[in-house]
């Protein structure tokens, strides 16, 4: 049985640079788990880490997809099963980390690989409705009756939305459940601090993405005929200052706004980790020491 370590957390919690720290000391190699560091070219926006800060580690799935292909969660266990496999079939620890919660819930939980069939007519009315009443009158729909699942996409994600929608309103075949993990000692860990320090961290690293260059970033996006209507645009950093480039918002409103959400997803981030089953929420230093001891413990 083999040993694994995952680790998530907020938003510039220092959970990349700890996953590298371990990987270096017990023989790893770092499987990410974060929606938006799959795509090639979203970079700065997305805190991705450049070779010097992964240390010589090989990282996977970074960097597998074109900005105008679609992933889903799925998609993901899947890639992470096989990732997992190779990395222990070196005789190395597989590290996984990343904030994206619904990865690492359907990892820790298991994934259904629901056969829901997709209903046309259900999706085409929400898509109406999105038209005359707006993206956020659809998300509320969605809020009101699943919250946490609500929390992980935006309003403006409205096919993510819909298809929710789609499966809290028809079901999904939960005998399809799949869990990567059942077969190996896990030991999950959720990097959490205090809220005003966290802030303070976020807002400063939304100046640093600024000035490392994520108007130049979302520029070559655009220029790519990327826009709003493809996923990876619609997540934080990436969609307000395409706002910004295409006239919407105001410089000033557009830094504002991406660290205003920020902050916000952050909060969220608390909210859905605490329905993650199996998840210890610590901080960073304790969180090291854990899996330290987890990683020398012989007999586990």
């Amino acid at each position: 049985m083999a040993k694994i370590v995952i680790i998530t957390g907020f938003t510039g919690s220092g959970k990349s640079g700890l996953a590298v720290d371990i990987a270096k000391q017990y023989n790893g190699e770092i499987i990410s788990c974060d929606s938006v560091q799959i795509y090639k070219g979203l970079n700065i926006g997305s805190a991705k880490l450049n070779d010097d800060e992964m240390q010589g580690i090989k990282h996977y799935l970074i960097d597998i997809l074109e900005p105008t292909e679609e992933y889903s969660v799925g998609q993901f266990v899947k890639d992470c099963d096989q990732a997992i496999n190779e990395i222990i079939a070196k005789g190395k620890v597989p590290i996984l980390v990343g904030g994206t919660g619904l990865y690492i819930k359907a990892l820790l939980q298991g994934y259904n690989f629901n056969n829901t069939d997709k209903h046309a007519d259900f999706r085409q009315q929400q898509f109406n409705l999105a038209k005359t009443k707006g993206n956020e009158y659809v998300w509320q729909k969605l809020n009101a009756i699943e919250p946490n699942k609500a929390s992980t996409v935006h309003p403006n994600n409205l096919k993510r939305v819909v298809r929710y929608l789609e499966i809290e309103t028809f079901g999904q075949d939960t005998s399809a459940t799949y869990s990567v993990l059942n077969n190996h000692n896990t030991l999950a860990i959720g990097v959490v601090a205090d809220r005003e320090q966290i802030y303070d961290k976020i807002n400063k690293r939304v100046d640093i993405m600024i000035q490392q260059g994520l108007e130049q970033e979302v520029k070559g996006l655009i220029n790519q005929g990327l826009s709003l209507e493809y996923n990876c645009m619609n997540t934080i950093g990436y969609r307000e200052m395409t706002q910004y480039l295409t006239g919407e918002i105001s410089y000033a409103k557009c830094v504002e706004l991406i660290k205003q959400h920020t902050r916000n997803y952050c909060k969220r981030q608390l909210t859905f980790m605490k329905t993650i089953p199996n998840l210890i929420l610590t901080d960073k230093e304790n969180g090291a020491k854990l899996i330290k001891e987890f990683l020398d413990d012989n007999t586990k």
